[in-house]
């Protein structure tokens, strides 16, 4: 019988709910064209446990780019008023939440932006993806002689003595392999397309036949994926999650992750 592994097996944050502590990089976003806010004062709020949230000092935010909607709510960090976003001809209603005095430490006076509702946001002149970067979320790419292969029902994906295996914090180990040692057969291309806000944009996945039944996006490339990680440019990696992992001939448990429910 298969066993697994949870999130819990893994390297977790270390920030609490809540907490709140001051971003030391200059923040941008833009709305059609149009610089919505820049600072340098920026905060880290952690609304949950994996990653902060990016809180704006109002004074850093761009003139006539909020617009009061007259209504106060109560979220878990105290009072809000929900204002719309106008830019650049667009506009973006219920967008953010602007925090008054009857909140917790250090966010009175700040905008909460959702980070949908902006076209683009950069940490300095970086742009950045899907949520702010956790500081205390650790991604190492490292080159690695140790034997892995990669099956489904039996069948052999891939398979290397030398590949690049990707440590995440929070999540399982990531393997990724030269495309010589993939076997493409059973794999079939997708129009899918994910974002990570520490590897950058896929540019490729694959789903994966086998047996007459098809494993909708199990497999991933990036073509241009952050500097950090360049060891895995245009590699492919395999979710642990849906296939079989051995690693020096021995079965890894499949983890239980988000990524799958």
């Amino acid at each position: 019988m298969q066993t697994t592994r949870t999130i819990s097996d893994y390297p977790q944050m270390i920030a609490p709910l809540n907490h709140v502590e001051a971003v030391p990089r200059r923040v941008r976003a833009t709305l059609g064209g149009i610089t919505v806010l820049d600072t340098v004062h920026a905060l880290y709020v952690w609304e949950w446990p994996n990653y902060p949230q990016y809180y704006i000092p109002l004074e850093d935010v761009g003139p006539g780019v909020l617009v009061d909607e007259k209504h106060a709510e109560e979220l878990g960090r105290g009072t809000a008023w929900r204002h719309g976003l106008r830019a650049g001809g667009l506009s973006r209603p219920g967008a953010a939440h602007v925090y008054t005095d009857n909140a917790v430490a250090g966010v009175a006076g700040t905008v909460r932006f959702a980070w949908e509702a902006l076209d683009s946001w950069f940490e300095e002149d970086e742009e950045v993806f899907v949520h702010p970067r956790n500081p205390y979320t650790r991604v190492d790419a490292l080159r690695s002689t140790r034997t892995v292969r990669i099956e489904l029902q039996g069948v052999v994906l891939a398979e290397s003595s030398a590949l690049v295996m990707v440590f995440e914090t929070g999540l399982p180990t990531r393997y990724y392999f030269d495309r010589e040692v993939v076997n493409f057969e059973h794999l079939v291309p997708s129009d899918t397309v994910s974002s990570c806000p520490y590897k950058g944009n896929t540019s490729s996945y694959w789903s994966v036949a086998v047996d007459g039944a098809v494993h909708a996006d199990l497999a991933w490339a990036y073509a241009f994926p952050t500097r950090q990680l360049l060891p895995i440019l245009g590699l492919i990696a395999f979710y642990n999650e849906k296939v079989d992992v051995i690693v020096d001939g021995e079965l890894v448990p499949r983890p239980v992750t988000h990524f799958f429910s």
